[in-house]
């Protein structure tokens, strides 16, 4: 049995976890990746050395299992029909996302994990933890206004990512009003579909 202290730590692990994988799967997933995420932490805890460390750790252990359980899906052929519940906040300017970009939200953090180092660490503080840009670079040890550049060019590789293999549509504000995969393009993400 867990004893009351482990118990309260899981819970409040937990706790801080669930918004930040809400953000990146359906709904009805949440729990079920959160799980995963505990289990791979339970068996992964004993390997890590330095105890500090255990915060950013568990962050990307949990990034892992998102992106694996989004690799998952999008083999499937349910991710048509079910997409991910993504709240507002996933966009810069605070406005609700478009149905095209709550089809390609999923898959940013698919994008962000095939950066190359030092654009995948920016994004992944800034885009996909929900740090500002001040709180990335002390985290990363860099100046401000590197970690801007970082964020700047990892935004246009992801940017240049999706339109390889989707042709997208934006409005006048750059508000992305459809996204359809090009044809022929096998490795279009199945969330990028007219919308």
């Amino acid at each position: 049995m867990i004893d009351a202290a482990a118990r309260d730590q899981w819970t409040r692990l937990r706790a801080e976890l669930a918004p930040f994988v809400a953000r990146r799967v359906a709904q009805s997933d949440v729990d079920d990746v959160l799980q995963e995420v505990f289990v791979r932490v339970h068996r992964g805890v004993g390997e890590l050395r330095d105890e500090q460390r255990f915060g950013p750790w568990v962050y990307q252990v949990a990034r892992s299992t998102v992106i694996d359980h989004l690799r998952r899906r999008a083999r499937g052929p349910e991710v048509r029909d079910e997409l991910p519940e993504v709240s507002a906040e996933c966009v810069d300017d605070g406005g609700p996302l478009t149905e095209a970009e709550a089809r390609m939200a999923p898959f940013v953090a698919l994008f962000v994990e095939a950066l190359p180092s030092p654009y995948r660490e920016a994004l992944t503080y800034t885009e996909l933890e929900g740090l500002s840009q001040r709180e990335a670079a002390a985290r990363a040890g860099v100046s401000l206004t590197a970690m801007k550049s970082r964020v700047q060019r990892g935004r246009e590789r992801v940017r240049a990512m999706y339109e390889s293999v989707c042709v997208i549509e934006r409005d006048a504000r750059g508000r992305v009003l459809a996204c359809t995969p090009r044809q022929g393009d096998c490795c279009a993400p199945r969330g990028c579909a007219e919308g």
